[in-house]
């Protein structure tokens, strides 16, 4: 049994979300996933989510090709295989070849896991949904005029 392992924050569920689950479930029979705490999320990128790490885990439990999910408290995959013992690690491709994770996958590897990187989604993260929605919440908060 290969047992894969993928993490995210999984702030405003996108379908570059699902792709990954989707793309990592049918190389593995079982998917663990780690979903980022709020707390990670402020120490790691210094914001908090738009959605509570409570119902974004709910979200991604609800997922079809999700057989399980962890809280992820810490960024340091090492110290998730230690506690979970994946096989495989899935990861987008926007962190391939970086220096952070030629050192997680040559760790990994190390303990002989392999790390697959998925395509990203182009046009569309959280980030750019999340400024839409900030663009379109001030616009709600314009001062309106009164007078005629």
């Amino acid at each position: 049994m290969i047992t894969g392992y993928t993490t995210g924050v999984y702030d405003l569920f996108h379908i570059g979300h699902l792709n990954i689950l989707r793309n990592s479930r049918s190389l593995c029979d079982q998917l663990i996933v780690g979903v980022t705490v709020d707390e990670l999320l402020i120490d790691y990128k210094g914001k908090l989510p738009i959605i509570s790490f409570n119902e974004r885990q709910q979200i991604v439990e609800s997922v079809k090709y999700v057989d399980a999910v962890v809280p992820q408290y810490s960024m340091d995959k090492y110290e998730a295989w230690q506690k979970l013992k994946f096989d495989v690690m899935f990861v987008g491709d926007d962190w391939h070849n970086t220096p952070k994770w030629k050192t997680i996958e040559e760790k990994l590897a190390t303990e002989g896991v392999k790390t697959i990187y998925f395509p990203y989604t182009k046009g569309t993260s959280s980030t750019l949904l999340n400024a839409i929605l900030k663009s379109e919440r001030s616009k709600l908060k314009s001062p309106i005029d009164t007078q005629s």
